[in-house]
């Protein structure tokens, strides 16, 4: 059993030990929060305290912006490996020093989740097998900042680089029927801000970021995902590719949900298939767990895999990193109305 402590009571870090509860070999021995309260794990009021007496494998990290560097630096000295919620710093310079600080230990991971969702997982997983031949652009139009730059990179394959950005926003309106909190019940539409950039990795590489405030929660957007190839083009769920010579074929992904209809199994996702390929497989059958929820759980069990010395590192520091540069430089292109390139000082 691997252990781990979460810093932070917030929605997110309560999401961490709910899903380690419903985990074979993770387990939360308790959360770090600044005042004394009831969760539903034991509680310590100090890093020092919390690996005193729970002696976690390894930390999470859920804290606001300006607070993650110093906890991620302090888990560091005490030598106990770290993963970080994104972004691991506010900005660049904070970036800069933490990098400073903890880079060369390798005990720092981040956790981004989204390339382990079941369908950016399947649509991974059909560009890897050279489908559509070498993935020369991605379009992602659902997420934002650091998230879209995750998944715009790890479609692409892209490595750590400069990276060429240029942006713009526009304002509109548009209606705001739900957030996090639920339904708002507006009638009249508010200006909602879109940003969209291209983003050069060279190469022949590129990106493209479209994103409008609230996409996440607003179902009055598509979301929307493109893989363009050397021969063909993932597009959301259906693939086209040249199958033969003189011949196209398109096929789509298909997601098995039971539950529906008189399928008596449950509410669950099972599995994501491309013809009669299974291109992903539910690790977690009959926890009834959401997307986000799967892909936390697989990160939980790739960093306690990690830790243990028995798997690869789930999401370096580095590459962490560099999807928040990139995402900064998106803000200051959109900002100044200009191009802007990102540097690669920060692991020189």
């Amino acid at each position: 059993m691997t252990t781990f402590a979460v810093v932070g009571a917030g929605w997110r870090a309560e999401m961490f030990w709910r899903l380690a509860a419903g985990l074979d070999d993770v387990r939360c021995v308790g959360a770090v929060v600044r005042s004394p309260r009831t969760l539903g794990v034991p509680t310590f009021t100090s890093l020092a305290d919390c690996v005193a007496q729970a002696a976690p494998d390894f930390l999470v990290t859920a804290v606001p912006w300006q607070a993650s560097p110093g906890v991620i630096g302090e888990a560091v000295e005490r030598g106990l490996p770290v993963l970080a919620e994104t972004p691991p710093a506010p900005d660049a310079a904070g970036l800069r020093e933490l990098w400073s600080a903890v880079g060369a230990s390798g005990l720092v991971q981040v956790a981004e989740q989204y390339l382990l969702m079941p369908s950016h997982a399947a649509r991974a997983a059909a560009v890897r097998s050279g489908l559509i031949g070498t993935p020369t652009q991605v379009q992602v139009s659902s997420t934002h900042q650091y998230h879209a730059v995750s998944l715009i990179r790890g479609l692409l394959g892209a490595g750590r680089g400069p990276v060429t950005v240029r942006a713009s926003r526009s304002t509109a309106p548009l209606l705001n029927p739900l957030t996090r909190d639920g339904w708002t019940d507006e009638d009249d539409p508010r200006p909602a801000t879109t940003t969209i950039a291209t983003l050069d990795f060279g190469g022949g590489r590129s990106g493209l970021y479209d994103f409008t405030d609230n996409q996440w929660h607003n179902q009055l957007r598509f979301r929307r995902l493109l893989v363009r190839g050397s021969h063909g083009e993932l597009r959301d769920d259906e693939v086209v590719r040249l199958a033969a010579p003189r011949t196209l074929v398109r096929t789509p992904l298909v997601r098995r949900q039971t539950g529906y209809d008189l399928d008596l199994d449950g509410f669950d996702t099972d599995t994501i298939t491309l013809g009669g390929e299974v291109l992903y497989r539910n690790p977690y059958p009959g926890r009834r767990w959401s997307d986000e929820e799967i892909a936390i759980g697989t990160l939980l069990d790739a960093t306690a895999a990690w830790v243990r010395g028995a798997g690869p590192a789930p999401y370096p520091l580095a590459d962490g990193a560099q999807d928040h540069l990139v995402a900064l430089a998106i803000e200051e292109a959109a900002g100044t109305d200009r191009t802007v390139t990102t540097g690669t000082e920060i692991w020189a």
